[in-house]
């Protein structure tokens, strides 16, 4: 990504306080209506309150000039068939960019997100998962709220690299949604999303320059009969998929997208889309 110019970068900084100062004054907003909403959703998932809260993350999508977002790829004929959905990482913009698929799931997140004023709040009130990583008793805990939801027939979603990468590349992918996939007997719905690294850096709060997103929900995997020594091939199959996608996005080899590969040469020149095209197969 070329450095900004000065009047380009008070330009995008001027941009970027109206779009969180219009976030912030948006979720305010939402908050009581989320509450109203939960108040009268009886469904035991709170499918509804949940959904209406992922709506909150499409708008603030929409309401970002600098974002493109081009979704494709499998569509969910049932919304509430239940499936362990999996995605790779990029920064914190992938949140409302997923947020733009048209079913709702439960989210997995760090515990201390859910202490954070007003969002935390209307985390927990969407039903959303808590999981610190340092107690092991809140993982189980994380699985077992996660398999009731499945159960109850709402998916879930993880990020199982844990954090958002920090060169682009897909890193390592923890167990504990394969593990879950395999023991609730319901598929695994890999996601891939490309060119929100950019759009907002971590550690920033510039959005930078027009960025074309790209989300791809891949092909669902199915986990009836697979057993619990398939986590490791069930992960590592998942993974794959992913990184190929990514890799096709930006026309290089996979290797180039695997974080656990040892980097071999200068590879800065395929984190970034440029003007090439893009046609997703």
């Amino acid at each position: 990504m070329k450095p900004l110019s000065r009047n380009h970068t008070m330009i995008a900084a001027v941009r970027s306080l109206w779009i969180w100062l219009t976030a912030i004054i948006l979720i305010i907003l939402w908050l009581p209506l989320l509450a109203v909403i939960r108040f009268f959703d009886r469904d035991p998932a709170k499918y509804r309150t949940g959904w209406w809260f992922r709506r909150l993350g499409r708008i603030l999508a929409r309401i970002n000039p600098t974002w493109t977002i081009h979704a494709s790829g499998e569509k969910i004929a049932n919304p509430r068939r239940p499936y362990v959905v999996v995605s790779n990482h990029q920064s914190l913009a992938d949140i409302p960019i997923i947020s733009n698929l048209p079913w709702e799931m439960k989210w997995v997140a760090k515990a201390e997100l859910f202490r954070v004023p007003v969002v935390g709040w209307m985390m927990r009130i969407a039903g959303d998962i808590p999981l610190d990583r340092k107690d092991r008793r809140s993982g189980a805990m994380m699985l077992l709220s996660a398999h009731r939801y499945l159960q109850q027939m709402c998916s879930v979603m993880f990020f199982p690299e844990g954090t958002r990468s920090p060169d682009g590349k897909v890193h390592n992918f923890s167990e504990g949604a394969f593990h879950l996939a395999i023991k609730a007997q319901v598929p695994v719905l890999p996601i891939a999303v490309e060119g929100s690294r950019d759009c907002l850096p971590k550690h920033q709060w510039v959005f930078t320059e027009p960025q074309e997103i790209f989300l791809r929900v891949l092909p669902p995997i199915e986990t009836t009969h697979m057993t619990l020594q398939e986590v490791p091939s069930l992960r590592d199959e998942v993974r794959r998929k992913i990184i190929r996608q990514i890799a096709t996005w930006r026309g290089v080899d996979p290797a180039n997208v695997d974080g656990l590969l040892p980097r071999s040469g200068d590879m800065e020149s395929t984190f970034s889309m440029g003007n090439k095209s893009i046609t997703s197969k």
